[in-house]
């Protein structure tokens, strides 16, 4: 039997919740403000956490992070109980880790619905996970490192990152490492008219946040998901007693932290000295190759094409249809296919 913790200070609302639970088959605990119910989770680590935001104590903002401190409650599925009044501030609750959130009053179905839903995507972490770490075999060379890597991200939670949602902000401190187990991140500079300049697009298996973390400084870049995407955070404490205990670890992510760098140099280059036609192909290119293998195409925006290409878009507009009539690519809405990847590479500058 699953084990759900209701913490809820209004005695109406949780005893309705647990009357709900207990005829679907759930063993519930429950308590009356954040203090106990964090006494409750580390004692029991249910499988699944509803908790209120404004309650006496504590409430649940501070419950869901001092959880995400301790090891073995940091990867329980967390949803908030808001009222419609608190709705605006579920941002906050969603930047510290939360899963999901139901708007009181919610229904019967609606609460169970959300329980299982957020257990069914538990169960497929580890699923995520498999594919994730077989790739990272070629990250370290020492066996106990990487055991060890591999020990630390399987215990971490993944995160759902909608379409459109930042992960982090520029000047935000670095307090971790986002593996991407799904999807697609980019990583914006915003300069000072306004106009996106994007620094970076990241698919699965990329790290977003090294030079941060190496450096020990803020993030440097805002990170979006371009598309629905899972990431998987590893904080910085963690990191650190990884790197001092396995030096060998640090050294494959300074490699990852040169090759970033040096694709960054590459674009300043390509946007300083390219010609509109060539910068665009090149921005093309560097999509196409990125993809999902699966897929014959990718979707990107004409905003995002220009802020990759350091054009207006305008000028995108008008060079992607002259592709499309030189039979260079295929456009379908924001759906690009590449039809003659070698023209494309030898476009003239």
């Amino acid at each position: 039997m699953k084990k759900v913790l209701v913490i809820e200070d209004n005695n109406d609302i949780r005893e309705n919740i647990i009357e709900i639970l207990e005829l679907a088959g759930y063993t519930v605990y429950n308590a009356n403000n954040g203090k106990a119910g964090v006494e409750l989770a580390l004692k029991h680590q249910p499988d699944m956490i509803l908790c209120d935001i404004m309650m006496p104590e504590m409430d649940g903002y501070g419950v869901l992070y001092i959880l995400n401190k301790h090891i073995e409650t940091s990867t329980i599925p967390f949803i908030f109980l808001t009222a419609k009044a608190e709705h605006l501030d579920l941002r906050k609750g969603m930047d510290l880790g939360a899963d999901d959130y139901l708007t009181k009053p919610f229904d019967d179905m609606e609460l169970l619905q959300s329980i299982e839903s957020r257990l069914k995507k538990k169960e497929l972490q580890r699923k995520f996970y498999s594919t994730s770490l077989d790739q990272l075999s070629s990250l370290v060379t020492n066996l106990d490192g990487m055991a060890e890597l591999k020990c630390i991200i399987n215990e971490r939670k993944i995160r759902v990152f909608k379409k459109n949602q930042v992960v982090y902000y520029d000047g935000d401190k670095g307090n971790g490492l986002y593996l991407i187990v799904s999807g697609r991140v980019k990583t914006i500079k915003m300069a000072e008219d306004g106009r996106e300049l994007m620094t970076g697009m990241y698919t699965a298996e990329d790290y977003l946040g090294i030079n941060a973390i190496l450096s020990d400084q803020a993030y440097s870049d805002t990170a979006t998901a371009v598309e629905d995407s899972t990431l998987c955070s590893i904080p910085k404490d963690m990191l650190d007693q990884l790197l001092t205990k396995h030096p060998e670890v640090g050294r494959e992510f300074i490699k990852l932290l040169a090759k970033d760098i040096r694709e960054k140099e590459e674009q300043l280059l390509q946007l300083a000295y390219n010609s509109v036609r060539k910068k665009l192909a090149d921005v093309l290119l560097r999509l196409y190759r990125t993809r999902p293998k699966e897929t014959s195409g990718f979707k990107v925006s004409r905003e995002d094409l220009a802020a990759m290409a350091g054009m207006a878009t305008e000028t995108v507009s008008r060079t992607l249809s002259d592709f499309k009539d030189e039979r260079l690519i295929e456009k379908t809405a924001s759906l690009i296919t590449i039809l003659d990847e070698t023209r494309l590479a030898k476009m003239k500058n």
